[in-house]
Order: structure tokens, then sequence, then C-alpha cells
């Protein structure tokens, strides 16, 4: 296991060094001056402009600029933004309220989707597994902002249940944009798990069980469940950095200051130190929450081996 462990986390190295080089390139290539709108509506003068280039090689080439960041990044530094702010203290002040903001997104995924894709399991081709197969459908076709939008409307506004913002960005607060964030997730999670378990409800071992006089209950949650999680317990962990990253429009429609907001704005001020920063953490969860995933592996299904 630990050999397997170490061996991922070397893999992690080219992965992380090719991301940040097509992110760095990506960003550092959007149009538009970072010195606009920085000195009031007149123009910065011409000193202070080559001044700040200077300080952040603005003018060096592509590669030099990468070089330089990437030894900053080798020394856990992710620089310095536009603004004379490190990005580790700014991103320090919001990955709590986004973690948070993911968690509750993933609860609500697991609990809500495995548990409607049990009963559309076992409700194959009745009412039950219509409803929950129609109602995913539904929520997969609507964009998340217009979700947030509706929910924000009616359960903040007019029924008054929920905070319409964040606020300071307690659990109870983000309760809502929570439950906006994860209610994609929830509908894949629905469907994955109910084609998994219909299927496995067919397979041999489950109508040994059946033969043997196990009730249907623990037929399913001893035996045909355990199997059917593990393709479910894949998508929840990629889904989790998905979680991360994808929580702009959440947490612009919600106005939580959280890594999205956060990368929304440095996109508009063509703050390319503070993106590159914020995703290059985004794509160190993802990797780190594969290899959960992986490791997860051998606890459902026993003879997955690590070695």
């Amino acid at each position: 296991m630990l050999k397997y462990i170490i061996r991922r986390l070397l893999q992690m190295i080219p992965v992380v060094l090719g991301a940040t080089f097509i992110l760095f390139c990506l960003v550092f290539a959007l149009p538009g001056d970072p010195t606009a709108g920085r000195c009031g509506e007149r123009p910065c003068p011409p000193a202070y402009v080559a001044a700040f280039r200077a300080e952040y090689h603005l003018d060096d080439p592509l590669l030099v600029q990468y070089a330089l960041y990437l030894g900053k990044l080798l020394r856990g530094d992710l620089g310095t933004n536009f603004y004379d702010n490190t990005v580790v203290s700014e991103l320090a002040a919001r990955y709590p309220t986004t973690v948070k903001l993911a968690v509750i997104a993933l609860l609500v995924e697991i609990i809500v989707g495995i548990i409607a894709g049990v009963i559309a399991g076992v409700t194959h081709g009745r009412f039950l597994d219509y409803l929950i197969l129609v109602s995913s459908l539904v929520i997969i076709s609507i964009p998340t902002f217009v979700i947030g939008s509706l929910a924000q409307l009616t359960f903040g506004l007019k029924l008054h249940w929920f905070p319409v913002t964040s606020g300071d960005g307690s659990w109870g607060q983000l309760l809502l944009p929570g439950f906006v964030l994860g209610s994609l997730s929830v509908a894949y999670v629905a469907r994955l798990t109910r084609s998994n378990l219909i299927e496995n409800q067919r397979a041999d071992y489950v109508r040994t069980a059946k033969a043997k006089g196990l009730s249907g209950f623990r037929t399913v949650t001893v035996h045909t469940l355990r199997n059917s999680l593990i393709p479910v317990i894949t998508y929840i962990g990629y889904d989790f950095g998905s979680l991360m990253g994808g929580a702009i429009v959440t947490e612009r429609i919600f106005n939580i200051n959280g890594i999205g907001n956060f990368i929304f704005r440095s996109i508009n001020q063509r703050d390319g130190v503070s993106v590159v920063g914020a995703v290059t953490c985004l794509v160190l969860v993802y990797l780190l929450a594969n290899l959960l995933v992986d490791l997860l592996y051998g606890v459902l299904d026993p003879r997955i081996s690590h070695d």
C-alpha cells in the first residue's frame, strides 16, 4: 500500500507541471492591460507602468516567466498578486468557505443521490423508478445559475427559509448554496446508482443469496449495493474536485467570498498570478481526491489490490 501511494504521488508531479504550464500559457495570453483602472479614471504614468511590468516580469518571455513561477512554487510560494497580497494569504482566507460549501454539496450528493438511486433500482419499472428518472433528467437539463436563482427567489425572498446571501460563510448560511451546487451531481449519482444496482441484481451471487432465503433488504444492502457503489464512489471522488472549482457560478449568485468568486474577480482584473495560484491548488485537490478514491476501492471490494 505504501509503495502504491508513493508511486501515485510521484505520478502527480508531471501532471501538476503540465497543468500549471498550460494554465500559465492560457492565463497570460489573455488580452488586456493589468494596470488598467489602477490609477482611477486617468491612465497610469509610463514610469509606473514600466515599474509594474518589471516587478512582475510581464515583459519577459513566457518560458522565463513560467520558470520563475515554478521556482517559487517548488518553495511553496504561489506568488504575490497585482495588489501586493500573497496568493497564499488570499486563498487561506477563502478556502474554508469553499471547503464548507463543497462538503455540504458532497453530503447532499451522497445521501440524496444514493438513496434515490437505490429506491429507483429496487422499484425498477414502477412508478417511483420513473418519477426519479424524470426528476433527475429535469435537474440535469436546467443550468446551475437557473436553479440557484430560483432557489434564491423561492426559499430566500418568498419563504424566508434561508438567507439570500452567504454573509459570514457559516454552515447555516451555506446550506442553500450547497444544495444548489450539489443538485446536478445528485441527479447523476442517482442514475448511476440505479443502473449499477439493476445490473448487479442479475448477477449469479445475488440469485444465490436469494435462494438461500435472504430477505430482499439484506440482499440489497449487504451484497448488491456494495458492488454497485464502486463506480459511484469513483464519480463522487472526481466530483469533489469539480465542486471545489465549479463553485464559481454558485458563489457569484449567493455572493460567497470563496475560491470561485476569487478566481472570477481575478480573471476580470487580469490578475494572472492569483488565477494560476488558485487553480494550481484546485488541481492538487483534484489529484489527491482521485488518490483517495483509488484507496477506497480496496475497502469496497477486497479483490482489488494496490500491490
